[in-house]
């Protein structure tokens, strides 16, 4: 074992490299750019096709237009079209929604005050887009509510005026499923960020739902818990909007879903209705669990207000290595060994690949190469987390030893500190802000088991050859793949190539094409492809239910068709 020992390589990256984990936030300091656009015209509507641009550029949305929807651009007809950067994602404003008049913004401000209704511009410009800058919306008002009592007298009004609303967390969503497909009034639930108390014996904690995820973090660090969820995003994020996308996260392995955290919700209705499921116990058998509805919803059947969340206790002993393997095959292997012999300690098994190796370190500022001499075909982060220091440190060792006996990595480094553990952390959470940087890229989050994973990617950099770079990450330990594929700009000719090719491929293999980010618009029409007709339609049913005039996320997680009127 000192043998073993005698071979780890230390981190012996500097100080400043990587005190925080990644936030979106990044983007607030770049050009904007957007990837559909409106056409307003006197003559029957026609399709804009969507104009995609590199991050280096501005967006012109006149560029597009015919040059008589430039010179007369108050010319509107009634039905008003979107398209966007995903295959048969073009949706045409449903003409039943009414628009924002002066009597509206009366309402809202008697009830919210001046502060709580927002016509800025400039805010308003940040809060139409999504963090991928892929899709905007036009709406011209938010409302910031601070009580469940103003949520709820904000749906009521909009559901007796037909005014479509798009609940919002802290935007970080990737799918478009938190801003505005057209002029929806934007209801931020930002306001909404009380701790409301903790069972110290339970490990209950209840709060708002605009409680950002990494303060929730911290306050349950300093009362000896933590939260079962963890993001590359907590930064921003907010613990509504993560239980509305039912978000998986980095230690889903060790925690399981959010099905399984939360305890119980506060939902307000469509109709205003105020639903109180804020339980706190563990076994409540007495009908329908409910709650289980509006979590992975996406704001379509309800808006979150409040969470109840079983959070486990803080254990004193973490480690975190981050090893290199030579092949794919490895990395399957490795992950059998780790769940046989790190058993109850694992939790976090990650992994990448060359591909995203290689973005880190080109596009993230001060990231060092734990392996300096060479790069490696992939990479495997795990983590560990238990009660004995001494006791997990020997079962890592034992795993370590026997992995690199039975060549199943190439490489190591364990962490020694908090500082070179966040090293390895950053490594993985910031690949998708190091795909941001390089250009366009085309995201897809899709759950596939695992041992065929990988040909996808293979199979997609075989069908794309040159024209772009196929990268791949994510959850190895609960088959969540994150594939990319990176381009200077957005191009439609790669797009058809890429699509509905994905969706068919993990159609076929018995996957989903959505594992944790939701579909809001990006996948609303692709949901066949996972689910059966008659699912999506009881689906369908349930929302017609609970919001029968369609105002809550209109357009996302259901085809439209769906509910249109014939």
């Amino acid at each position: 074992m000192e043998d073993w020992k005698s071979t780890y390589r230390l981190l012996t990256h500097c100080k400043h490299f990587f005190h925080r984990r990644l936030s979106p936030n990044f983007h607030n300091s770049k050009p904007f750019c957007t990837s559909g656009s409106r056409n307003h015209c006197s003559q029957p509507s026609q399709l804009v096709k969507p104009y995609i641009c590199n991050f280096q550029q501005e967006f012109q949305t006149f560029k597009h237009l015919p040059v008589s929807l430039v010179t007369n651009p108050w010319n509107r007809c009634r039905s008003q079209y979107r398209c966007f950067a995903s295959q048969a994602s073009i949706i045409q404003r449903r003409p039943d929604f009414s628009t924002i008049s002066s009597e509206d913004l009366s309402y809202f401000k008697n009830i919210l005050g001046e502060r709580g209704v927002v016509q800025d511009e400039e805010t308003l410009d940040a809060v139409n887009t999504d963090w991928m800058r892929k899709y905007k919306g036009t709406s011209k008002l938010m409302l910031q509510p601070r009580t469940a009592e103003e949520v709820s007298q904000i749906l009521k009004y909009c559901n007796s005026r037909c005014l479509a609303v798009v609940p919002q967390g802290g935007n970080t969503g990737l799918v478009g499923g938190s801003v505005p497909a057209f002029d929806e009034v934007i209801v931020s639930i930002s306001h909404m960020n009380k701790i409301i108390s903790l069972d110290k014996v339970s490990g209950i904690l209840v709060c708002e739902a605009g409680c950002i995820l990494e303060n929730l973090i911290a306050f349950l660090d300093n009362q000896g818990f933590v939260m079962p969820l963890d993001l590359g995003a907590k930064g921003s994020c907010q613990i509504g909007g993560n239980v509305s996308t039912n978000a998986g996260g980095l230690r889903l392995l060790r925690y399981g879903s959010l099905h399984g955290s939360v305890l119980g919700l506060e939902v307000v209705l469509a109709n205003g209705t105020v639903l109180d499921m804020l339980g706190t116990l563990r076994k409540d058998n007495t009908g329908y669990d409910l709650k289980h509805l509006f979590i992975g919803s996406e704001g379509s059947l309800g808006i979150v207000t409040k969470v109840s969340i079983l959070t486990p206790p803080k254990l004193s002993s973490v480690n975190v290595c981050f090893l290199a393997c030579k092949d794919y095959a490895s990395c399957l292997k490795l992950l059998l060994e780790a769940k046989r012999k790190l058993g109850e300690i694992l939790s976090a098994f990650e992994f990448l690949d060359h591909g995203a190796m290689d973005l880190v370190l080109k596009h993230l500022e001060g990231v060092r190469n734990p392996f300096p001499s060479s790069m490696h075909n992939f990479y495997v982060l795990i983590e560990t987390t238990g009660s004995s220091e001494s006791y997990d440190r020997e079962k890592l060792d034992a795993f370590l030893l026997h992995s690199m006996e039975n060549d199943l990595i190439s490489d190591g480094v364990v962490a020694q500190d908090i500082t070179q553990a966040s090293s390895c952390w950053h490594i993985r959470e910031g690949i998708p802000e190091a795909l941001m940087k390089a250009g366009g890229v085309y995201k897809y989050d899709l759950s596939i088991p695992v041992e065929k994973m990988y040909d996808l990617v293979e199979e997609m950099g075989v069908r794309l050859g040159a024209s772009a770079k196929v990268v791949a990450y994510g959850h190895l330990g609960d088959g969540n793949l994150h594939l990319n594929i990176s381009t200077p700009q957005y191009d439609d000719n790669i797009l058809s190539q890429i699509e509905p090719f994905v969706y068919e491929w993990t159609s076929k293999h018995k996957g989903s094409i959505s594992a944790e980010h939701g579909l809001g618009l990006m996948k609303a029409n692709k949901i066949h492809y996972t689910k059966s007709p008659e699912t999506v339609q009881l689906m369908a049913n349930i929302k017609k239910l609970l919001d029968p005039n369609g105002i809550l996320n209109p357009y996302k997680v259901l085809p439209p068709s769906l509910f249109t009127e014939s």
